[in-house]
């Protein structure tokens, strides 16, 4: 009997050797018959919205994986012969194309790609309607040329989704504000809203206001702006009575200069709203206008001057210095309007208003503001 266990273990790493031998034979084979693939030929196509198509091709390919150059993106399995990607940020963006004979084995190409804002539909119109500096009757108190690199001090911006006391802004908003949204660039404040996560909400923007900075009692305020486009878009120039911090809403009193609904469906994009908010002996009250441009103009297509002429008696809105409303203000049930009150832009994402974006909205989107102005009567 230990002859025999000796035995096994004399021939036991022989027999391991031949296994492992014949193994390394058998891969070694395996690995001659891979066939690579040949011929890999890619085509690139941009589209609108930051869209790309990339088309590609190969002899005895099994599979394709492609990448598109975004910050830590692996290449992706893709079915066919073609796939598509929107770019959300400007950049030089590096694609590779691999195609698979199997998953270690492959041959790659790489085309460059050039997304500016203008692909983005980002672009700063070079036309549209321009205000005055200056009124008969009127003198410029106040101004915001938006120069230099950052806002000016007279401009505070929430954060938030104004969780907990008031979530989503009190209109089920579904945008996180951040001050990073914002940014001054060659004569013009730029609010972009995008779709990204951050503090539990998958859209994110900027929210500015001129509280406890500057307040204006009535006078004339223009603003230019571009205005960015798309269901569940909702841009605002409006401003809140001064006294909020004593007097809740709407009490305090609410004007708002300029409000868009985007979206496509009913003229939406290219329709402004004036609007006044305001508590009569208990009760919300609430009155307003509207102007929309000629068909086929959308107010994303060029600059426009939103305005409002605020006197003791009435509010009127206009648009490009045409008149489109006005409202008296007189009486006691009206007089929050004659109390001071401070600026807010904003740019919102969803709401009860607007609805939510939906397949149709591109983000990002952005709101161009050129200037805001404000005139005293003399």
């Amino acid at each position: 009997m230990i002859l025999l266990v000796m035995t096994k273990l004399v021939h036991i790493p022989s027999l391991l050797l031949m296994l492992f031998a014949f193994c390394n034979c058998d891969q070694e084979e395996v690995d001659a018959r891979v066939v690579l693939p040949e011929n890999l030929e890619v085509s690139l196509d941009k589209r609108a919205n930051g869209q790309v198509r990339i088309g590609f091709s190969a002899e005895k390919a099994n599979f394709f994986r492609v990448s598109f150059g975004t910050d830590g993106e692996m290449p992706e399995l893709v079915s066919g012969n073609e796939a598509t990607f929107r770019y959300t940020e400007p950049g030089v963006f590096t694609i590779r194309v691999q195609a698979h004979a199997t998953e270690t084995d492959f041959i790659s190409e790489e085309a460059s790609v050039t997304i500016s804002e203008a692909d983005l539909g980002l672009g700063i119109p070079s036309s549209g309607f321009t205000s005055p500096e200056s009124y008969e009757g009127y003198s410029l108190s106040w101004r915001d040329e938006f120069e230099g690199t950052t806002l000016s001090n007279d401009w505070v911006a929430e954060t938030g989704d104004g969780c907990p006391n008031l979530c989503g802004w009190g209109n089920n908003e579904l945008q996180f504000y951040r001050r990073e949204n914002a940014r001054v660039n060659e004569g013009y404040l730029i609010i972009t809203a995008k779709e990204e996560s951050i503090g539990g909400r998958n859209y994110t923007s900027t929210r500015l206001k001129t509280q406890g900075r500057q307040q204006f009692q009535f006078g004339r305020i223009d603003i230019r702006a571009a205005l960015p486009k798309g269901q569940g878009i909702w841009p605002a120039f409006w401003m809140l009575g001064e006294s909020i911090t004593s007097t809740p809403w709407p009490a305090c009193g609410e004007i708002d200069i300029m409000e868009m609904i985007g979206g496509a469906a009913d003229g939406r994009d290219n329709t402004v709203h004036g609007t006044l908010h305001w508590d009569t002996n208990g009760t919300y009250s609430t009155a307003g206008g509207k102007t929309s441009l000629a068909e086929g103009a959308i107010l994303n297509d060029n600059f426009h001057v939103f305005s409002i002429i605020w006197t003791e008696e009435s509010i009127t809105w206009l648009l490009d210095n045409e008149a489109y409303h006005e409202i008296p203000i007189t009486g006691n049930a009206m007089d929050e309007f004659r109390e001071p009150f401070f600026l807010l832009i904003n740019l919102a994402v969803g709401g009860n208003w607007p609805g939510s974006p939906d397949a149709s909205t591109n983000f990002p989107q952005q709101l161009v503001v050129d200037y805001v102005r404000v005139f005293e009567k003399d």
